[in-house]
């Protein structure tokens, strides 16, 4: 298992030098939660339905010990299915793309259920995920539907029968470890309560500790995150992993100090590259973080799945991170981000609220 020679790396080399010879870091673990198997999501933009699926199953691992793969695919679908009523709705003035947010993946397993990845692996021809020509094709059925003055009722039809031909045909019924299941009913044997997870943002255009709705293309369905000071969404993050909880990131990964196949991701100052030497980083503020955002620097252009924490050799945290770029990127997969990476370019987290700060718990504005 990919995972377990990933813990015993870290058993046999407490100091963790992520790559072979180039690497300025060493990283010591402090804490880093169970977790499944790296996946690759491929040609695709579906890397919110990659990281969402590991977090519920590490939710599932952590609650029952047991090491589960979920379909990522079936979610996919699924939302491909929502985006097209609501494009439809907006006369085409709406996304529709391949991004969702954390929510919209929990939107499903609540309302339509959830698959192994046995039972749906949305690979009809046993190739990789490419989604770059589905993408095309179902947008331009969409667009041939509008230019009609009216919407003809059974256009779900057609559309249904595209997605079957990229992804493969959904079945209503399969077989699971000699049970046989819906969507419904194997979602529901997880054990996962969704009412459990709750989303965080930090942003000053909206009030502190109310919900709002986050203002990013990929949030479509209006998903309302909870407004923290920047200092406080990262003692979250701290917080659920010291506690035991994994959290799913969304954030952007285009800054320059994202090492793509390094392994480390840090806040650059401009013009700077990643040298032999632990490079001194910018040091966020809450305006800096607001400025970023209103000018598209920090955009949400991926979602993660953070579960644990490590330290360089100067004692920098930073943030073990699950990614959905294969075992090949990074450090088997994973990408450490320096605490002010996290300050800057987190957009949203989703987290357990079992994990919510004493502190901060009472300043949400919410019955408990």
């Amino acid at each position: 298992m990919k995972y377990t020679l990933f813990l015993l790396s870290i058993i046999v080399a407490n100091w963790f030098g992520y790559s072979q010879n180039s690497s300025p870091f060493k990283f010591k673990v402090i804490k880093n939660l169970e977790a499944t198997d790296v996946k690759s999501q491929d040609n695709t933009g579906t890397c919110w339905s990659f990281s969402t699926s590991s977090f519920i199953e590490s939710e599932i691992l952590r609650k029952r010990g047991e090491k589960i793969d979920l379909s990522e695919m079936f979610a996919v679908r699924k939302i491909y299915t929502e985006k097209a009523v609501n494009y439809l709705r907006y006369h085409g003035n709406a996304s529709f793309s391949q991004g969702a947010l954390a929510h919209d993946h929990l939107h499903v397993f609540e309302t339509y259920g959830m698959m192994p990845e046995e039972a749906y692996s949305g690979k009809p021809n046993g190739s990789n995920h490419d989604h770059s020509e589905l993408e095309i094709v179902l947008k331009g059925y969409l667009d041939s539907i509008l230019t009609k003055s009216i919407v003809e009722p059974h256009w779900k039809d057609g559309f249904e029968a595209l997605i079957d031909k990229y992804l493969g045909v959904c079945p209503a019924l399969f077989n699971y470890n000699g049970v046989q299941y819906s969507a419904m009913t194997y979602a529901q044997s997880l054990g996962i309560e969704l009412d459990d997870y709750m989303g965080f943002t930090s942003f000053t255009h909206h009030p502190y500790y109310i919900p709002f709705n986050v203002e990013i293309p990929d949030n479509f369905s209006g998903g309302r995150y909870f407004n923290l000071p920047m200092d406080q969404l990262i003692e979250l993050i701290r917080s659920s992993i010291e506690k035991g909880y994994t959290v799913e990131w969304d954030g952007d990964v285009s800054e320059p100090g994202f090492a793509r196949k390094g392994g480390a991701a840090v806040l650059l100052q401009k013009g700077e590259i990643m040298g032999d030497s632990i490079p001194k980083e910018v040091v966020p503020t809450q305006e800096l973080r607001q400025a970023t955002f209103d000018s598209h620097e920090t955009t949400d252009d991926h979602l993660m799945h953070i579960t644990g924490m490590a330290v360089d050799q100067k004692g920098n945290r930073y943030y073990i991170t699950k990614n959905s770029w294969g075992p090949v990127n990074g450090i088997n997969g994973y990408i450490y981000m320096s605490e002010n990476y996290l300050k800057l370019k987190t957009v949203t987290v989703y987290v357990h609220k079992a994990s919510i700060p004493p502190a901060i718990k009472p300043l949400l504005k919410m019955p408990w």
